[in-house]
C-alpha cells in the first residue's frame, strides 16, 4: 500500500509495518539466544559448579534492571516526544555490551556487565514498543499483533542458528548475534517512515472522571490477564523438559525443543488470521478471551494426562493458544492506555507481566510439586488462566 493510498484511507503503510515487525522480531533475537544458551555457557566456563547460583543471581537482578530501564526509558522517549533516537542508541550499546560478555574475567564483572546490558536493551525496546502505538491505528492492530507472533519465532531459530556447529566459535557467536539484531532493527530506523498520525498522540480530553476510570480500570484487568497467563507460560518454559522426562524418561531435550519449535511455528499463521479476523470483525477483545479460555483447556488435558502423547497434545493446545494470546495482546493493549503522552511509561509498566512471573512462578512451583505433583500445578495454573480469561470476558461491550 502506497503512501497516498494510507492517507486516504487512514491506515498505516504495509512497509513500515513489516518492517516494525521485524525490528520487534530483532529484539526477541537480542536475548533470546543469549540469555538461554550463550550466557550460561559463559557463566558455566567462569564459575564451574557454581553457575546455578551466578545465573540465578544475573536472572533475579536482571529482570528488575529490564523493568526499571524498560520503564525509564519509554517515559523519557516520552518526555522528549521521539522514539527513534532512543531506539537506536539502545541498540548501539547493547550490541556493544553484547559482544563485551568475552571480555569479562569475574562472576560480578559478567553480573555488572549483564545489568548494563539489559537497561542498554531496554532503552531499545521500551521505545520501540511505544512506536507502534504513535504510528498503528486501532483498525490495524489486530493485523500488528498477528505481524509481532513471529518474534518469539524468529528469537528461538536464531538460537538454532548461531550455534550450528561449525558457524561460529563461542568468541564469534555474540558478535554474530549483534550483527544479526543490526541488520533487524536498522531497516525500519532508517526506511521504515510511517505515516504520521496525530490523531494517536492526543490525550483523551473527556471530562468525565466516570469514563477516565473506566478506561484505566480496563488497562488494568489487561494488565492483570496478560500476568496470570504469562505466570503460566513460564512455569511451562522452566519446567516442561523435566516434566516431559517425568513421563517418559527416553524424552530427550531435543525431543522437547522440535515441540517447542512446532508450537512457535504454527503460532504465526494462527494469531495472522485471528488479528485480520479481529480487525474486520472490529472484536478486538474476543480472540484474546479464546486463546486464553483453549489455554486453560490445554493446562487441564496436562493435568489429567498420564501418558506421553496426552502431555504433548496438552501443551501443544496451550502452547499455540497462549502464543496467539501474547502476541495479540501486545498490540491490543495500545486501545486502552489512558495516555497517549505517557504512551512508553505505561507500556513500562505493561513489560513488568513479562519479568515479575519469573520472580512468582518458582515459588508457586516450589510450594506444589515436592508435596502434590506437577499435576497440581497445572491444574492451579489452569484456575489462574481461567481468571484471566473472566477478567477479559468484562471488556467485551454488551450487545
Amino acid at each position: 500500500m502506497t503512501q497516498a493510498a494510507s492517507a486516504e484511507t487512514g491506515r498505516q503503510s504495509l512497509r513500515f509495518m513489516w518492517l516494525y515487525a521485524l525490528a520487534v522480531a530483532g529484539g526477541a533475537v537480542s536475548y533470546v539466544p543469549f540469555l538461554t544458551l550463550l550466557l550460561p555457557l559463559r557463566a558455566t566456563e567462569m564459575a564451574g559448579e557454581a553457575r546455578i547460583d551466578l545465573l540465578a543471581y544475573i536472572a533475579f537482578s536482571g529482570a528488575i534492571a529490564a523493568s526499571v530501564g524498560n520503564v525509564l526509558f519509554g517515559w523519557l522517549s516520552d518526555l522528549t516526544r521521539t522514539r527513534k533516537p532512543w531506539i537506536a542508541a539502545g541498540l548501539v550499546l547493547s550490541c556493544a555490551l553484547l559482544v563485551s560478555v568475552r571480555a569479562t574475567g569475574s562472576p560480578w564483572q559478567l553480573l555488572g556487565l549483564i545489568l548494563a546490558w539489559q537497561l542498554a536493551l531496554n532503552m531499545m525496546l521500551g521505545p520501540l514498543g511505544a512506536w507502534a502505538g504513535d504510528a498503528v491505528p486501532d483498525r490495524q492492530k489486530g493485523f500488528l499483533g498477528g505481524l509481532l507472533a513471529f518474534a518469539p519465532a524468529l528469537g528461538a531459530a536464531s538460537g538454532a542458528l548461531v550455534t550450528l556447529p561449525g558457524l561460529a566459535g563461542p568468541d564469534h557467536r555474540l558478535m554474530l548475534v549483534a550483527g544479526l539484531v543490526a541488520a533487524m532493527v536498522l531497516p525500519v530506523l532508517l526506511l521504515g517512515n510511517p505515516r504520521a498520525m496525530p490523531q494517536l498522540m492526543l490525550d483523551d480530553s473527556n471530562p468525565d472522571e466516570t469514563a477516565r476510570n473506566a478506561k484505566r480500570s480496563a488497562a488494568a484487568r489487561m494488565w492483570l490477564a496478560r500476568l496470570l497467563v504469562q505466570i503460566a507460560e513460564a512455569a511451562l518454559f522452566a519446567y516442561l523438559l523435566i516434566w516431559f522426562t517425568s513421563i517418559d524418561p527416553s524424552f530427550t531435550d531435543s525431543d522437547t525443543a522440535r515441540v517447542f519449535s512446532l508450537v512457535l511455528a504454527l503460532s504465526v499463521p494462527l494469531a495472522m488470521l485471528a488479528g485480520r479476523w479481529s480487525d474486520r470483525r472490529e472484536r478486538p477483545i474476543l480472540p484474546l478471551v479464546l486463546g486464553s479460555a483453549l489455554g486453560a483447556v490445554g493446562l487441564l488435558i496436562m493435568a489429567l494426562s498420564d501418558s506421553l502423547g496426552g502431555a504433548i497434545a496438552g501443551y501443544v493446545v496451550f502452547g499455540l493458544s497462549s502464543g496467539v494470546f501474547l502476541a495479540l495482546h501486545t498490540s491490543q493493549t495500545l486501545r486502552v492506555l489512558p495516555r497517549p503522552s505517557r504512551r512508553g511509561r505505561d507500556l513500562g509498566i505493561f513489560n513488568l507481566t513479562n519479568t515479575v512471573p519469573s520472580m512468582i512462578m518458582p515459588w508457586l512451583t516450589l510450594a506444589l510439586v515436592p508435596v502434590f505433583g506437577f499435576s497440581a500445578l497445572f491444574f492451579a495454573l489452569a484456575a489462574l488462566v481461567t481468571v484471566a480469561t473472566a477478567l477479559l470476558l468484562t471488556l467485551i461491550p454488551a450487545k
